[in-house]
């Protein structure tokens, strides 16, 4: 499938890092650094603006290695991007670490995963079909 991207920043398109890949690497593209503080937040523009067909939706997720290595994670997670949006792509990050993290541009800060999704007619009814687990949730197939 084709998505048009049009590319404000001056990092490449993102892509598929590996054959089986998921997710494509969003990237930083900002001013000047972003010093994250220890339990800061920060919206970090990419540069990027897509245009997804109906039926999609853009997933911004984490990237496994920043989370586990430095404690920087995407607050916002997944977010979703629209088929109908058309602003810039900007990600929720988040300093979960005891250090600061700074961010430059060119730096790769979350992935992202097109996905299909449906959408429903709420129909409001008085009560659901019962099932076996019925209303456990929580942990709750785990307890013996």
């Amino acid at each position: 499938m084709e998505v048009k991207i049009v590319n404000k920043s001056t990092n490449p398109l993102p892509g598929y890092e590996t054959p089986f890949s998921a997710g494509m690497d969003l990237r930083a593209f900002c001013d000047t650094p972003v010093l994250l503080k220890p339990l800061e937040r920060a919206l970090i523009p990419t540069g990027l603006y897509i245009e997804l067909p109906p039926g999609y939706e853009a997933q911004v997720r984490p990237r496994s290695g920043l989370a586990v290595k430095k404690g920087v994670t995407v607050l916002n997670s997944p977010g979703t991007i629209d088929a109908d949006y058309r602003g810039e792509i900007k990600v929720i990050m988040v300093n979960l670490s005891a250090e600061e993290f700074e961010i430059n541009t060119g730096d790769r800060i979350a992935q992202m995963v097109i996905a299909r999704h449906e959408q429903i007619i709420p129909v409001e009814v008085e009560q659901l079909s019962e099932t076996a687990r019925g209303a456990g949730g929580f942990g709750h197939t785990g307890i013996q």
